[in-house]
């Protein structure tokens, strides 16, 4: 029976499906596999251009859009109405993206953790609440205000347990601080990109409480008192011990902040305020105050925030965060656009009191001169400053220097570990400075 017999039954050709592959090793899958590949390569290569394509025409239309919006023309917001008047609680407008707190960089997880003020993107003295800095030990607790209790005893005539509402019955002040955290920053690197970064773990605001006075009076001090240890009701029980004659003094069992109350992560539904002292001291969630005649020296005042020096010693108890200031803008990330008069703005504040001065300097601390301080100047709070200078394009390094009300001047870098050594983790209020590029750009000094 030969090919072409007509008695040789037909054979179906298979469906695609059915085709068994040839294996790549032979000269036909090799070339199946060539001719495919070359269709995937110039399928993708097509894509990219598509894609490139219409990003460009996205572009264009884009910048056609904004252009319509600049003078002379009549902008498409002024030919339409906005939106409406009842919001159950303002937010800042969609296009302020940058002015957003961040978790320090290097943090590998958000409980026992820190997020930073975007000092770069603020103007004034004073922190919104949600951009006021963060720092937890164990996370952020939702506590249940009816459900809350601050227990005061200890070396008091009249142990006393006050529920929220009875706190908010006491008599109130409403003074502006700063908060800052011990660790802002470090003595050593790696140093920030922006003032967030380098000095974010600051924030100011007003806050409303009742002085811890109070409470003390109508307790009743016993005449062995001499240190109160408060406590936070948070996971980690933060505990620290404070000096009685501090509490006397201007600490505050605060419940609200730049007029509203407080929000959980800073403290809800009461912290105490401890002004000028290192920001852990401020016992957030506050629960507990137990009067004692000596320090709790607690895991918080040993394990932690405490001030190794050179020699192997430590620093017992550095409460006060010291005179610091810090220029916002220009710094880290910015660039200057023009050449001519620029503006330098930044804070400046003192745990011990009033800032009474800031010097400016644009060549790298030869030469200072001094800024103009933003009234009114308040103790324990940030203090907005503002100078003007020449930038013809040249490579400048600034930086500012701030004085407070005790004579004490804010020191270089190398001044503090020359005192300290490199040990020491906290409590650096180190000059910083900025170098601006040929090109503008502003970095860190110290990189």
């Amino acid at each position: 029976m030969n090919d072409n017999d007509a008695s040789t039954p037909a054979v179906a050709e298979p469906a695609a499906s059915q085709v068994t592959p040839v294996p790549a090793g032979t000269r036909a899958g090799r070339r199946n596999f060539l001719l495919h590949s070359s269709a995937v390569v110039t399928a993708v290569a097509t894509a990219g251009v598509a894609r490139e394509a219409l990003a460009a025409d996205t572009a264009k239309e884009a910048a056609a859009d904004a252009a319509a919006n600049l003078p002379p023309n009549v902008p498409k917001w002024t030919r339409s109405l906005g939106s409406p008047t009842a919001s159950p609680y303002g937010k800042p407008s969609a296009f302020e993206k940058k002015a957003i707190r961040n978790m320090y960089p290097g943090l590998k997880e958000p409980m026992s953790a820190y997020s930073t003020s975007p000092l770069q993107e603020l103007d004034g003295a004073i922190t919104p609440n949600g951009l006021f800095y963060e720092r937890h030990h164990a996370g952020v607790p939702q506590i249940d205000p009816a459900e809350h209790r601050l227990m005061l005893h200890g070396l008091v005539d009249r142990p006393l347990v006050f529920t929220m509402d009875e706190i908010r019955q006491f008599p109130s002040v409403s003074p502006i601080y700063f908060l800052e955290c011990s660790g802002n920053p470090s003595f050593l690197p790696p140093y920030g990109k922006t003032a967030a970064e380098v000095a974010g773990l600051v924030s100011c605001a007003q806050w409303t409480g009742v002085p811890l006075r109070t409470l003390l009076e109508h307790a009743g001090l016993k005449k062995e008192a001499k240190w109160i240890v408060a406590e936070g009701a948070d996971g980690a029980a933060m505990t620290r011990s404070i000096p009685i004659e501090k509490c006397l003094d201007d600490v505050l069992v605060a419940y609200s902040q730049n007029g509203e109350r407080l929000r959980p992560e800073q403290g809800y539904p009461i912290r105490l305020f401890v002004p000028g002292f290192e920001g852990n001291m401020s016992i957030k969630w506050l629960r507990r105050l137990h009067v004692t005649d000596q320090p709790g020296y607690t895991r918080e005042e040993t394990g932690k925030y405490t001030d190794l020096m050179a020699d192997g010693r430590a620093r017992k108890f550095s409460f006060v965060m010291e005179c610091k200031s810090l220029i916002t803008q220009p710094s880290g990330t910015h660039k200057l656009t023009r050449k001519g008069t620029q503006e330098i703005r930044g804070i400046a504040w003192s745990g011990h009191g009033k800032i009474t001065a800031v010097d400016i300097s644009t060549d790298g601390g030869n030469t200072w001169q001094p800024a103009t301080l933003q009234e009114p100047v308040i103790s324990k709070a940030l203090t907005a400053f503002r100078f003007l200078f020449d930038w013809n394009g040249e490579e400048q390094v600034i930086m500012s220097r701030a004085v407070d009300e005790t004579g004490y001047v804010q020191p270089t870098l190398d001044q503090l570990i020359e005192a300290r050594g490199k040990v020491s983790f906290y409590h650096n209020n180190a000059i910083q400075p900025w170098k601006i590029a040929t090109t503008g750009e502003v970095t860190n000094g110290r990189v």
